[in-house]
């Protein structure tokens, strides 16, 4: 296994928006254009020099450091409820508020994320073939078996990460000649001096501004991205280091040992990424069934979906984020319009960044565009 699918996975802990993921895969990184004018902070380089850089460290690995991410979420989304989880633990929490991860990254065997909540804190360890999941709410602390092995369990076993060099390695990866691209060299994040290149649609029918991805002056880490809406002036969504330092953590912060009169589990990566079986075929059935509609920043999945299908996440055992995932999906249901045509009917939701139709013929229609944009997709068979 490479250096650079380790590293993915290790840094696979959080959830992900999936309005950002749609965002991301919808950039490009296509012509270069001249940077822009201001004092110079760091030597000038090209958009293109800059991308070259931001590729290269991504493929050349995560290098040693520690710091602490803020992910900010404004997505205008209607009649979201106040679930239990929305603390700062639950998937469901980080659509709306801002959410602090702290990182630890010694290597692609040794690091440690930690999220705090309202009251509580949970942190997830690695060292070597020794892995922990401690969540002080619950008092529970549970150990990884199998922390150590690679294998079709091990990127299901922890949601993907929200943090600066994941959701930049998505919009770098899926470049093209739909967006323009400038840069600047007098940014400053987490007191280090960067570099941001700013990426913006050139299809003006687009819900997203423009995408601003800020890039150590150094090590060409992806230090902040920020993802603007139209007609807004603040990111709909934004996820970026406040304090960060390229030196690798001290040993003890890999090491851990359960509080006396914590209750102790033991599972494997597979117990704690398996879905339920029903849950899990139709996931599988739907990788084929995907279709799109459209290029670039507009472009629309379409795919099979039911209101049905919603209830999938309330039944992952138990699971207190699925109960709030679907809380906020019940909400948004409510909000929703009622919308027709001679494609049919169903219902939209739209937010700053993302649309969403769920017609009644039983698809579902996502798209960083406007509903009329959907709706016309939904005519196209």
């Amino acid at each position: 296994m490479s250096e650079q699918t380790r590293r993915g996975r290790a840094v696979r802990w959080g959830v992900p928006i999936a309005t950002i993921a749609l965002v991301a895969g919808a950039i490009g990184a296509g012509p270069v254009i001249a940077a822009v004018q201001g004092d110079p902070v760091l030597p000038e380089r090209t958009a293109a020099q800059l991308l070259a850089d931001a590729v290269q460290a991504t493929e050349s690995g995560l290098k040693p450091m520690s710091g602490t991410v803020m992910q900010t979420a404004s997505l205008g989304l209607p009649g979201l409820p106040e679930v239990a989880g929305m603390g700062g633990t639950s998937p469901a929490a980080l659509l709306a508020g801002s959410h602090e991860l702290k990182v630890w990254y010694g290597g692609e065997d040794r690091f440690r994320f930690a999220l705090p909540g309202r009251m509580s804190e949970t942190d997830l360890i690695v060292n070597g073939d020794q892995a922990w999941l401690w969540e002080s709410a619950t008092n529970k602390a549970t150990r990884i078996k199998g922390a150590g092995q690679a294998g079709p369990e091990h990127d299901r076993a922890l949601p993907a990460a929200t943090t600066p060099q994941q959701v930049a390695d998505e919009m770098l990866k899926r470049a093209d000649a739909a967006t323009a691209v400038s840069v600047s060299n007098t940014e400053k994040v987490a007191g280090r001096s960067a570099y941001q290149l700013v990426l913006t649609p050139r299809d003006g029918s687009s819900l997203v501004k423009e995408v601003k991805l800020a890039l150590d002056g150094e090590t060409f880490v992806p230090l902040r991205v920020q993802v603007y809406a139209k007609s807004a002036a603040e990111p709909a969504f934004e996820v970026g280091f406040t304090s960060v330092t390229f030196t690798p953590p001290a040993p003890d912060n890999f090491t851990f040992t359960p509080p006396a009169g914590a209750k102790v589990e033991e599972k494997s990566l597979a117990d704690l990424g398996r879905r339920p079986e029903a849950g899990q075929e139709r996931a599988e059935a739907l990788k084929g069934e995907i279709t799109t509609v459209g290029e670039g920043w507009t472009t629309v999945a379409v795919l099979p979906f039911s209101a049905q299908d919603l209830a999938g996440p309330a039944q992952q055992g138990g699971r207190s984020g699925g109960q709030d995932t679907t809380a906020v999906a019940d909400a948004l249901l409510k909000s929703a319009k009622q919308v027709s045509g001679a494609w049919g009917s169903g219902k939209v939701i739209q937010t700053k960044l993302v649309s969403a139709l769920l017609t009644d013929d039983g698809r579902l229609l996502v798209g960083a565009v406007t509903p009329e944009k959907l709706t016309e997709a939904a005519g196209q068979r």
